[in-house]
């Protein structure tokens, strides 16, 4: 009995390859700290270039006073090209205009959409009180993206990620589009 006893308590005295237990013990939880820390980087990068889109969807069509097809699918493949080196694939991207009648309602005028539906010509649309003028037009652009965690298993799944942004069209009172026969 007195070597077990003796074998015991240098078993429980000795300090060596301690750093090494607690490394072991400490590991797995830095791993996931630093996999879940890599894909929320790149899920704000993405976020950043969604918001972008936004901006640069709305920018563009605002400046037209017509729109002919051909113009409207070059804006929206080149504003969804801001997203390299990501993957354009999960990106929606919509342009609308947005008719404010005398009564300060708004509907769709018309709308077009890149990887989705557009919104519907004379559906109805809610507008910042600050924004709805009678008699006036606003372009309306959203864009979305389904961001897919590299490591999946460290989230619920995947992340949309969306904006969207109200302007008002710079050259003209409204933009004709004519693919769908709009008119001012």
């Amino acid at each position: 009995m007195p070597k077990l006893t003796r074998a015991y308590r240098r078993f429980v005295d000795s300090t060596r390859a301690v750093a090494a237990i607690e490394f072991a013990m400490i590991m797995p939880v830095l791993a996931v700290l630093f996999l879940g820390s890599f894909d929320g980087g790149r899920a704000i990068a993405i976020y950043m270039k969604v918001r972008s889109m936004t901006y640069a969807v709305d920018a563009i069509t605002n400046q037209y006073t017509t729109m002919a097809s051909s113009d409207m699918q070059g804006v929206l493949l080149a504003t969804s090209q801001m997203l390299a080196p990501y993957s354009s694939t999960p990106v929606v991207v919509k342009i609308s205009q947005i008719t404010i009648s005398a009564k300060g309602v708004a509907t769709v005028s018309w709308g077009a959409a890149l990887n989705g539906t557009p919104r519907a010509k004379g559906s109805a649309i809610t507008i910042p009180a600050a924004l709805a003028t009678p008699g006036s037009y606003l372009i309306y652009g959203e864009t979305s993206y389904t961001y897919t965690p590299m490591f999946g298993y460290f989230s619920l799944g995947n992340i949309a990620l969306s904006d969207n942004l109200f302007v008002t069209p710079r050259s003209s009172t409204c933009i004709i589009y004519t693919a769908v026969s709009a008119t001012c």
